[in-house]
């Protein structure tokens, strides 16, 4: 005989409640049949309506979302919470003026909505209104002290503003709410090492490792603030993780920054190889998104781009000027080249993930023809102890002393001439790097001394 089904029957507020708590679980799949069970038996429930709309959202439907949380606020326009919500669909959509003007809706129906203030501190600083951003955190802040995500927001702000005792406050702060997020545990570490207290950085890198052992991030930053085990460059699933989680606002990132390595390594081509015309094979080393692509093409009869991330090579397809774009390891695909097969190898801010720079030296000498060139920057390692070698910065990038990268390329065969250049602001001051290109001499020809120059760049 078959057992009866048990029925259990729920107010409309339990239904949603339940909802809600599945969304909080992440299950969304549940909470979407939830809400729409409860649609299907009171078409115009704000609550429904609002949280199908978070829903939607979820699932990248974000013009249904908009619709769903429209129709919500036009049956029950006081909701803070669904101002807030409207305001994360519209900013994800692009639409910035109308989403703070949600998030400002939110905060005036509900003074104490942490969230709405967090959000609304977020555009602003987008829009170059930090005082009001910091304003806004702070708000968010004396609603809920322990809403993490703003700390870590208002410790940016602070970074931005020169303010590095608060802002070291507001990252500790953030990694006792959240201590196994990774970003909190980087930028605390740079805090410290700006300040001075290398030891506490040590100590900061060291926690991240214990908490999260097999995140690349984490072991290349101990290296960089310790200086144990500091490896030849950069390992592969570090600069994979980094550069595909970067690539998506790379570019803008770098505009910010006043990026100035591709047109240096642009003009070192051209000062190189001044008349080719499309005659040329062409590698572009660490391509990244293909900001060097459109300077090379005018000098390439075939260009090739390789890069080690995936979501790089992605952006860098979409400008349509590369001939080949492969997914690689610079040194391995050099050496994996026939000899004498290309005519210009170009690496822009590549190489500052490299250490040891002589099995690159090596292999790209060696893919060279005769005359070839060699075109790269690196940022310059300024202090004595470093001019014959290379460090590993906290920042988690490697410097070269000139010195070092005239002998590499020299004992590799190569003709340097080195230039300095600025690369790009850091912390609104400008970084020094060295704009070098290494030509293989003809058959005929001897690498001597003479071969060797220092300048200032001026473009």
């Amino acid at each position: 005989m078959d057992e009866a089904t048990e029925r259990i029957e729920i107010t409309v507020d339990q239904a949603m409640a339940l909802a809600v708590e599945w969304m909080k679980q992440g299950r969304f799949n549940d909470a979407d049949k939830m809400c729409r069970a409860m649609l299907d038996l009171e078409p115009d429930n704000a609550a429904a309506l609002h949280y199908s709309g978070v829903l939607a959202h979820k699932r990248g439907n974000n013009e249904e979302a908009l619709r769903l949380i429209g129709r919500s606020l036009e049956r029950s326009p006081l909701q803070p919470d669904c101002y807030s919500n409207l305001g994360i669909v519209l900013q994800h959509n692009g639409q910035f003026a109308a989403a703070m003007e949600a998030f400002s809706r939110a905060i005036a129906l509900n003074p104490l909505h942490a969230n709405a203030h967090n959000n609304l501190g977020v555009l602003l600083k987008l829009h170059g209104r930090i005082d009001e951003a910091e304003a806004c955190y702070r708000a968010a802040i004396a609603a809920d002290p322990n809403h993490p995500d703003v700390y870590h927001n208002l410790a940016v702000v602070l970074d931005h503003l020169g303010r590095l005792q608060e802002a070291l406050e507001a990252h500790c702060k953030h990694i006792t709410l959240r201590p196994k997020q990774s970003d909190a545990h980087r930028y605390l570490a740079l805090a410290y090492s700006i300040i001075g207290q290398h030891d506490k950085a040590v100590a900061v890198c060291e926690e991240w490792v214990r908490n999260s052992p097999d995140d690349p991030r984490a072991r290349h930053a101990l290296a960089a603030h310790s200086g144990r085990d500091v490896p030849p460059r950069a390992a592969n699933d570090y600069v994979e993780t980094v550069f595909d989680d970067f690539a998506e606002g790379f570019e803008a990132k770098l505009a910010r920054l006043e990026y100035r390595a591709p047109t240096l390594v642009g003009d070192a081509v051209a000062a190189a190889v001044p008349d080719a015309a499309r005659s040329l094979d062409v590698l572009d080393l660490g391509c990244g998104t293909g900001l060097c692509g459109p300077l090379l093409a005018p000098f390439a009869r075939r260009l090739v781009g390789v890069d080690l991330s995936q979501g790089m090579l992605n952006y860098a397809r979409e400008k349509q000027v590369y001939d080949e774009l492969v997914h690689a390891e610079l040194t391995e695909y050099l050496q994996q080249q026939p000899a004498a097969s290309v005519d210009v190898i170009v690496t822009a801010d590549t190489l500052v993930y490299f250490g040891a720079l002589e099995a690159v030296a090596s292999a790209a000498a060696v893919a060279l023809r005769p005359n070839g060139v060699l075109v790269f920057s690196v940022e310059e390692a300024t202090e004595p102890e470093f001019a014959s070698s290379y460090s590993l910065r906290p920042h988690g990038r490697y410097t070269h002393g000139e010195p070092y990268v005239r002998s590499v390329l020299t004992d590799a065969g190569l003709q340097p001439h080195i230039e300095r250049g600025e690369l790009r602001l850091e912390s609104g001051l400008p970084v020094t790097g060295l704009v070098v290109r290494a030509a293989k001499p003809a058959a005929t020809d001897a690498v001597t001394p003479a071969g060797v120059s220092i300048g200032e760049h001026r473009a």
